[in-house]
Parts: structure tokens; C-alpha cells; sequence
């Protein structure tokens, strides 16, 4: 009987299988963390305005971006103030005002509040004049020292400003054909022109108004002195800003203002068949046809 064969398993030994990227992936996490960790440790370091323009720019990267995604503009020097920042711009011009010993007795006569068009700052009037010389557009010297301390601190922010006008109803009778109008509307200029010579930029007003006595601060007492008074605003961003300069172009095109030229002789000619067929009906009805004007 034959010998069965002797069969021999070798085993070699090894250090296992490989173990696959999955090292890769998580490593790949923990320098994503880190770098999320450094970029949010920058972010509570650096200035209000930075943080508020890189939380605008995640909030609408379509609209923000072109204005604080790019070039110098991304440092958030040009973001405007909202209109949860205008409580602060508040809180900052009354601790100005506050500081300034001399200007003590003025503080009653200042009155801000922030309303649906922007931070209010009225300058009022009492019954001896305060800001104004009774009847008269020139500023007198607190009127000089309240704008100017004013617009140093608004000229920091990149908001517009418009300037109001405002009289009481008793009529002026210092100059002929001059009335409360042009006295409100002399006033608010002067304001203008003082607050842009003493740090409010000449792009930064976009307004000037005079209301007379048309908006009255004490509806109750037209007489009542604080009805004399300066206004100036601090306006919200307005969000349309973009499209305002495309406006132009779409109320033509919706109102119809004018032809394609190419289209002219094209109309032309549709007008005068249209009025042809009008005079054969007219001449077929026994009416006389008129010549048609060239």
C-alpha cells in the first residue's frame, strides 16, 4: 500500500493588514477645529466694526460682500451703523456732551431719541434763544460749540445726515416777503454749513429741510418755545441703496418713455394704416375722407 504524502503548512508571520485612510479624515477634522478655534479667538479680539462685517458678510454674502468682502473695505472702516447700533451712537454723543462743563446748561435743551427714520438729535430753543438770536438765522456762540461738538463725533460714522428746520406758528415779521419758511429752512442751513466746516464730510448730508411751523414738538402750545428748534438725523441704511441707481432705467421702460430708434419707421407706418382703415370705414359709412397729414 502506497505511503500517503506528507503534506507541510508553513505559516509566515506578518504585521497585519493595512489600516486605511480613516487616520486621514480625522486629522483632517482636527485641523479644520483649530483653525475655527484660532479664527473665532481673532474674531473676540479685534475691533466692533470688524466683527459686525464679517457677521454681515455669513448673513448676505450676495448684498454685504460688495461692500465688506473686498479691499480695504473688508477692515469695516464703511459699515454703516444699523439700527440696533443707534442706541449706542446715542449712549456715545451724550457722554460727549456730558464731558463739556461749559455746556451745562445747555444739556435740557438737547433731546435725542431714536425713531423709525434714525437717531433724532433736537437742538431747542428757549424763550431768550439759546442756539439762535431771536428772529435771526446766525448761529450764536452755543449754537457754535453744540454743532461743532456734534459733528466731530458724527463725522466718524459713514451714515447720512439731513438737517430740519422748525419754528414756531407766531409770525415773523422782521423782513418783508420773509416768513417762518425761509427763516426754517436759513436755520437748518446755517446748521449745515457749521457742522461740515467743523468735521461732517460734504457728501454726508443728503438732506436740508424747512418745516416752519408744519411739525410742531408741542402740538398742545404752538407758541411754546421748544417748537423753535433744529433737528438733525442720523438715517438708517436704507437696504435699496443698490437698486436706486437702476430706478432711473426701470421707470422708463415701465412709464414707456420713448421708441427703439430702429423701430420707428416700423411704428410709423403701422399708425398710418391703422388710420387709413379708419377713413374707408368712415367713406364706406357715406362720411368723406380727410387727406391724411404728412
Amino acid at each position: 500500500m502506497p505511503t500517503p504524502p506528507i503534506i507541510i503548512i508553513k505559516k509566515k508571520g506578518s504585521h497585519g493588514g493595512h489600516h486605511g485612510g480613516a487616520w486621514k479624515v480625522a486629522y483632517a477634522d482636527f485641523v479644520t477645529a483649530m483653525m475655527a478655534l484660532f479664527i473665532v479667538l481673532w474674531l473676540m479680539n479685534s475691533s466692533q466694526k470688524i466683527q459686525l462685517a464679517v457677521g454681515g458678510y455669513f448673513k448676505d454674502p450676495s448684498g454685504t460682500a460688495k461692500k465688506v468682502g473686498t479691499g480695504l473695505a473688508g477692515t469695516g472702516e464703511n459699515l454703516q451703523l444699523a439700527k440696533q447700533d443707534m442706541a449706542k451712537l446715542k449712549v456715545e454723543l451724550q457722554k460727549s456732551i456730558q464731558s463739556i462743563t461749559d455746556l451745562d446748561k445747555l444739556k435740557k435743551n438737547i433731546e435725542m431719541t431714536v425713531t423709525a427714520e434714525g437717531l433724532r438729535i433736537e437742538l431747542l430753543e428757549s424763550e431768550k434763544g439759546t442756539f439762535f438770536d431771536s428772529g435771526s438765522s446766525a448761529l450764536n456762540k452755543s449754537g457754535q460749540e453744540m454743532l461743532a461738538l456734534l459733528a466731530a463725533e458724527l463725522g466718524r460714522v459713514p451714515n447720512h445726515v439731513s438737517v430740519e428746520g422748525h419754528t414756531d406758528a407766531k409770525a415773523f415779521t422782521g423782513k418783508r416777503s420773509y416768513s417762518n419758511w425761509e427763516l426754517s429752512s436759513d436755520r437748518a442751513n446755517a446748521a449745515r454749513r457749521l457742522m461740515q466746516q467743523s468735521g461732517l464730510r460734504a457728501d454726508q448730508v443728503s438732506q436740508v429741510r424747512g418745516f416752519a411751523d408744519q411739525r410742531l414738538r408741542n402740538s398742545k402750545d404752538a407758541m411754546d418755545p421748544s417748537n423753535r428748534r433744529i433737528s438733525i438725523i442720523v438715517q438708517y441704511v436704507s437696504s435699496n441703496n443698490a437698486d436706486e441707481t437702476e430706478s432711473p432705467r426701470r421707470d422708463t421702460k415701465e412709464s414707456g418713455g420713448g421708441n427703439p430708434p430702429s423701430a420707428g419707421p416700423k411704428a410709423e407706418s403701422g399708425i398710418t394704416g391703422d388710420k387709413n382703415e379708419t377713413l374707408k370705414k368712415e367713406a364706406g359709412r357715406g362720411g368723406q375722407p380727410g387727406r391724411l397729414l404728412s
